[in-house]
């Protein structure tokens, strides 16, 4: 009887010292510092823009945009300026002022470039470091023959042409 007690006594002090120092080496996993700033962040949702192409005094298109932000949680409650009417504004200067994209060669459009140039006037204009990063969900381009503006009404349906392809947007 002795010899189970004992036998008890000397399993319950190697588990109990076992689970002691497992718990005293055991370290929490090293977070990056990439996760703790997006644990930081906050999805800030675009709404659609349609930004007239003007040429020659005349509508010749539109860029059809949705563009989101990541900014630090609170942040966007906290801006004087809607941002809707800011990142509309930040378009045109970036798309109509700085002819950003040359439709006759999309495939030469700089997507880090814009994202880079929109991300830091939108910085500027908020007087801070609002804007971590730009995600755009849609950047196309419609010529005014395509819309309803032009003579090929209910003739044909015509899809714009895409600026930024699927894959780029969400890198």
């Amino acid at each position: 009887m002795i010899k189970l007690v004992l036998t008890g006594l000397w399993v319950c002090a190697v588990t109990l010292a076992s689970v002691y120092f497992s718990v005293q080496t055991a370290t929490a996993p090293a977070i990056s510092p990439d996760d703790a700033k997006r644990a930081q962040q906050e999805l800030v949702k675009g709404e659609s823009i349609n930004v007239p192409v003007i040429a020659n005094g005349q509508v010749t298109g539109y860029f059809l945009t949705r563009i989101s932000f990541m900014m630090e949680k609170g942040k966007a409650n906290t801006v004087q300026i809607p941002l809707p009417e800011l990142t509309t504004d930040e378009l045109f200067s970036l798309l109509i002022g700085n002819k950003a994209i040359d439709i006759a060669h999309t495939e030469s459009f700089d997507v880090a470039a814009f994202r880079s140039d929109l991300k830091k006037g939108m910085n500027e204009r908020l007087g801070g470091d609002y804007v971590a990063d730009v995600l755009i969900e849609q950047l196309d381009y419609l010529s005014k023959e395509e819309t309803h503006g032009g003579e090929t009404v209910g003739k044909k349906t015509v899809k714009p042409v895409k600026i930024v392809p699927e894959t780029a947007t969400a890198e």
